[in-house]
């Protein structure tokens, strides 16, 4: 699978008005013997579920699961037996659940799978993005200039996307065969959505936190592993969103890019079972001023208190994030040194006269050489630290590499075996062609396809 297209979960998006042309329904006696009449009397599909997955672009909707009233031959399918409004049909197969999983030759479930690089297929829409990048505290911006260039300011409110609801019409085009032989045609009966199917999205609670000491409430998503025990103990993954996801849904910081979901796909939970906790912050917690507002101390009661109520290891806290939260994640790395085991630091920056105390840290640092203030502000940093007598592995890379190139850059950076690794992309690698995505957000949508740097991240004890 392309890198780019890293499947780690789906859509918060509301069911969205999906119209499926089928046709009618066999007599019971033509199924039985398996006459392959058509057939005359009836509607054959019981439900309709969209699904979709979170690339590191964001959430789009990849495909339709089409319930019908008896098992369907699979092999009777091709792109051809359905079309989608303004979609490109990849491939169609059946299931016996709604689950993009070419497994069964026969099943009640014909997945219609569609490209995610239809303009159509993007459901979380950010307002930022080309030109200059604004921040939400990087400078380097979250759409691309700094927040002293018109950047949003701590305390802004305003949402830098949306989410957009799952919409589809699709219409059985040819022929759908039932395993017993019974036809069903192509018909102009019109039948919308019922159900959305959020792959790990939906493995994620939702809960809001008052914070008795700064007074602020956080709404925020929490993966609790699956076969959780309390008896044992396990890692957390922390992860801030940039300015982008600013006061949208609860569920903003798992549909706009790979940052959350990443860490709790079923591979990485295969590899390292581990809580992940995604805050949404209502608005903008730290610019270019390096002067965050209260909702920043507020996290970090957040990740005590969930330290509390479940069986964590505190020597096995982990922090991450982007723009913003990749600042975030400095800073309270500074500010609450016991706090975290490591961080994976993406496109972020924080003053260097304050850096001296991450020389203590486990960092890995992935930047664009593109990104005007991250990139300069990240090597200020790593001098500092290195100025400390701590040892940092330094390298290029090239922001178009596949899965097993990024996968032999770590390791080389991993044999050095230092306690910080910053690694920065190529100039002019990071952002694919035509595309009017500053570097500065580029960073991240391929930063988190990379699992060898969670791994690593995922080994750090204090």
């Amino acid at each position: 699978m392309d890198r780019r297209r890293f499947m780690a979960g789906t859509a918060t998006a509301t069911a969205g008005a999906l119209v499926v042309f089928a046709g009618a329904s066999p007599s019971s006696a033509q199924e039985a013997s398996g006459t392959g009449a058509p057939a005359s009397d009836g509607d054959h599909v019981k439900g309709l579920t969209a699904i979709t997955q979170v690339f590191g672009a964001g959430q789009k909707l990849v495909a339709v699961a089409v319930e019908y009233d008896r098992e369907i031959d699979g092999r009777t399918l091709s792109t051809s037996t359905f079309t989608v409004t303004d979609r490109t049909v990849t491939k169609v197969y059946t299931n016996r659940s709604a689950d993009l999983a070419e497994r069964a030759r026969y099943g009640r479930y014909v997945i219609v799978e569609l490209s995610p690089d239809d303009t159509a297929a993007a459901l979380w829409v950010t307002q930022q993005g080309g030109g200059t990048p604004p921040t939400g505290g990087t400078g380097t911006g979250d759409s691309g200039g700094g927040v002293g260039a018109g950047g949003p300011k701590v305390g802004d409110t305003t949402p830098g996307g949306t989410i957009v609801a799952a919409k589809a019409t699709l219409t059985q085009a040819g022929t759908v065969t039932t395993a017993h032989g019974t036809q069903y045609p192509a018909s102009t009966t019109a039948l919308t959505t019922d159900g959305v199917k959020n792959l790990i999205v939906d493995d994620f609670q939702q809960f809001t936190f008052a914070d008795p000491v700064t007074g602020q409430t956080l709404n925020y998503n929490l993966f609790v592993p699956k076969d959780y025990n309390p008896r044992k103990s396990y890692p957390l993954v922390l992860f801030m969103h940039d300015a982008s996801v600013v006061n949208v849904a609860t569920e903003g910081p798992l549909v706009q890019g790979l940052g959350a979901v990443c860490w709790a796909s079923p591979e990485d939970q295969a590899r390292h079972e581990a809580f992940v906790l995604a805050p949404e912050y209502g608005s903008v917690v730290i610019d270019d001023d390096y002067l965050p507002s209260t909702l920043f101390d507020a996290t970090a009661n957040l990740v005590e208190s969930v330290t509390q109520q479940y069986s964590i290891d505190r020597k096995r806290r982990y922090t991450t994030g982007q723009s913003m939260g990749a600042m975030m994640s400095l800073g309270l790395n500074i500010k609450y040194p016991d706090l975290f085991a490591a961080a994976f630091i993406v496109a972020g920056q924080w003053p260097e006269a304050q850096a001296a105390l991450l020389a203590k840290k486990d960092l890995w640092i992935l930047v664009s050489a593109d990104d005007t203030k991250a990139y300069p502000g990240e090597q200020a940093i790593t001098a500092v630290i290195q100025e400390q007598g701590t040892q940092v592995s330094t390298a290029l890379w090239d922001g178009q590499s596949t899965a097993a190139e990024f996968a032999a850059d770590v390791r080389s950076m991993k044999a050095q075996r230092t306690p910080v690794n910053f690694a920065a992309f190529e100039a002019g690698t990071v952002v694919p062609a035509g595309s009017t995505t500053s570097a500065h957000m580029a960073t991240w949508q391929v930063a988190y396809t990379i699992p060898g740097i969670r791994d690593w991240i995922m080994r750090q004890s204090m």
